[in-house]
């Protein structure tokens, strides 16, 4: 089992470089400005203001947005706009939007520094997820390493939306080189199952983005 868990690790390591030198570059052109960004998401309130709104065909939980990395959602909204995230709605907004326009909304989702989540791990770590720990930490809340874009927050968010981003990345319908790997680990719906509700479990900065929240 040990030799498992560090061939696994290892091999996230290895795929966590991968993302740091091939993944969509964010952060080239100016700054965000969360002020502006504020008054550019406006039109997202609808989905990602609405505290438990829900996707529909699929059905699963809109992710929480507010405090994820601001370099993490530049990549996900080009990835959307690019077409290796399969969307429709979110393919037209992201279409819609210039690239400043994604720095603006990414620094104000960030926003300000959040009061630091404890890093304390509930429960016992399963094996399913012994290689996304090397790129999001035994909490979901990253790690120490520089990565670019940094990976997702996913310590705290839905379970659903992360088995259906999971399972996304594992049957090829999302296109990323590094998580598509990672996800041909998780052998068995159980599996990514598991990975969910561990990682949903976790203590976390993330919340709705409502029209109130800092």
């Amino acid at each position: 089992m040990l030799s498992r868990l560090n061939g696994l690790a290892w091999l996230g390591m290895t795929l966590s470089l991968s993302w740091s030198v091939g993944a969509h570059a964010a952060g080239d052109g100016a700054p965000g400005d969360p002020a502006l960004g504020e008054k550019k998401f406006y039109t997202c309130y609808g989905c990602h203001g609405v505290e438990n709104y829900r996707n529909a065909y699929p059905d699963y939980a809109v992710p929480k947005l507010r405090h994820q990395h601001a370099s993490y959602i530049v990549s996900a909204l080009q990835a959307y706009k690019n077409g290796e995230r399969p969307h429709a709605t979110m393919h037209a907004q992201a279409a819609s939007l210039s690239d400043q326009d994604m720095e603006d909304i990414a620094a104000y989702l960030q926003g300000p520094e959040p009061t630091k989540a404890t890093s304390a791990v509930k429960g016992k770590t399963p094996t399913q997820v012994a290689a996304c720990v090397a790129c999001h930490g035994d909490n979901g809340l990253g790690v120490a390493a520089e990565l670019t874009p940094k990976p997702a927050v996913i310590g705290g968010q839905h379970v659903d939306y992360l088995q259906q981003a999971l399972t996304a990345y594992r049957n090829g319908r999302r296109k990323n080189v590094v998580m598509g790997g990672m996800a041909q680990l998780l052998k068995t719906d159980d599996d990514v199952r598991i990975a969910a509700e561990y990682f949903a479990n976790q203590a976390s900065p993330l919340t709705t983005a409502t029209t109130h929240s800092k």
